[in-house]
């Protein structure tokens, strides 16, 4: 396994034009929260879902790659699960966590088009991972 810095440096390859960054600091912390809210609302059973084992299974990669990354990381799933409470259970709002899915990915994609390169999980999925250590990490 490569280690955080590895990770990083490869990820930030395709990451230097400004714009990209910038849209990349909105758009991996909107795919996080939607994709974690959309599979909490379909799969949950009390407080337990897929959105659950998902979040458990990355923080378990995070901490495997570096227990530096834990008190960066941990909070900001904290916030992201204090807000899926918050608005759970308003009335459609699974649709609004595939709306924001949607348009991140579409600026995410926008991005990489204005960087002129392609995303980095296109050569490994474990990039998707690395998305957000790389926005929210700053070593």
């Amino acid at each position: 396994m490569r280690t955080l810095s590895e990770w990083l440096e490869k990820y930030a390859e395709s990451h230097q034009n400004r714009t990209n960054k910038m849209i990349h600091n909105v758009c991996v912390p909107a795919i996080m929260i939607s994709l974690v809210g959309l599979l909490h609302h379909f799969t949950r059973i009390d407080y337990l879902s897929l959105g659950t084992l998902v979040t458990v299974i990355t923080i378990a990669f995070y901490a495997r790659l570096s227990l530096k990354l834990l008190p960066v990381m941990i909070p900001v799933f904290l916030v992201m699960w204090g807000i899926l409470f918050w608005v759970q259970d308003y009335n459609g709002i699974h649709w609004l966590w595939l709306a924001i899915f949607i348009l991140a990915w579409i600026g995410q994609f926008i991005g990489h088009k204005i960087e002129g390169k392609k995303p980095s999980f296109f050569d490994d999925l474990a990039f998707l991972l690395i998305g957000p250590v790389w926005v929210f990490y700053k070593p």
